[in-house]
């Protein structure tokens, strides 16, 4: 039996509010008619040209992307571009896409308390709280203290795996217990890391004169503050599951798909 995609949306924005949604973002509806019926949704991360065959090949009505496929400024969908030509796609195939990206991030069952629960953090609450239980990032122990050389492969074997591994800015015998995480890129939240005083921050996208200041700045305290550097779509897939978990609750009868293509845009890597 088929939803009504209005109806779906209503959901979408009880689950992931859009006014939760960073100024800069563009969630929400990016195609499609909300009079359409769904019976069959892909969730995926990223919305490529691979992702919408997919969702063609397996007939479904409606793709669910964490990333916005039109952020950054659009001046034409022209399809001699790259993003018209997958909307046009897209659109032809009657495939609607609808994006929940930093509305999703922030929320109590979002992006980053999903990798906290894969990393099996306890007492998991918001790093930087905006509202009851939601905020950016998670903050919270491992359950038992444990080396940074362990907890790195621990972070590698429950992430899918990409070509650019798990980076590691600390001594791998050093012992941690308290962790703060972002999905996604986070070096942005460094210093509210580093404020909360956890052992480790986690996140994606660092870039080296963040890091360095923070491990300089480590040094000069007398503490130790590592950071651990892992893929930006690795961290936000394993949110995927639980919203097709929670869309499959209030949809019984649709059918949900947790996309296995992986978007991440690293092919390979050589070790020096």
């Amino acid at each position: 039996m088929a939803a009504l995609l209005g109806d779906m949306i209503a959901v979408f924005e009880e689950l992931w509010p859009i006014s939760g949604a960073e100024e800069w973002d563009a969630p929400g509806l990016v195609c499609g008619s909300t009079g359409s019926r769904v019976s069959r949704v892909l969730f995926t991360v990223d919305v490529t040209d691979e992702v919408v065959q997919e969702a063609i090949d397996g007939s479904f009505d409606l793709i669910v992307a964490h990333h916005p496929l039109l952020l950054r400024g659009v001046k034409t969908v022209a399809e001699s571009t790259a993003k018209g030509a997958v909307l046009a796609k897209a659109i032809r195939a009657g495939v609607a896409i609808y994006a929940a990206h930093t509305n999703a991030d922030i929320v109590s069952r979002g992006v980053s308390a999903a990798l906290a629960d894969a990393f099996s953090l306890v007492n998991s609450r918001p790093l930087i709280e905006t509202a009851a239980s939601q905020g950016h990032g998670r903050i919270g122990d491992l359950a038992s203290v444990t080396s940074l050389g362990e907890l790195a492969k621990h972070i590698a074997r429950v992430i899918p795996p990409t070509a650019s591994g798990v980076r590691v800015a600390g001594e791998f015998d050093s012992m941690v217990n308290s962790v703060a995480l972002c999905g996604g890129a986070g070096d942005s939240f460094i210093d509210a890391a580093y404020a909360a005083g956890v052992d480790v921050y986690v996140t994606s996208d660092l870039r080296h004169h963040p890091v360095q200041e923070a491990l300089e700045r480590a040094k000069a305290d007398g503490r130790k503050f590592a950071l651990i550097d892992i893929s930006h779509w690795a961290a936000e897939w394993l949110w995927l599951e639980w919203a097709a978990d929670d869309i499959h609750g209030r949809f019984a009868s649709i059918q949900v798909v947790v996309s296995e293509l992986r978007t991440d845009p690293w092919d390979f890597s050589v070790t020096q």
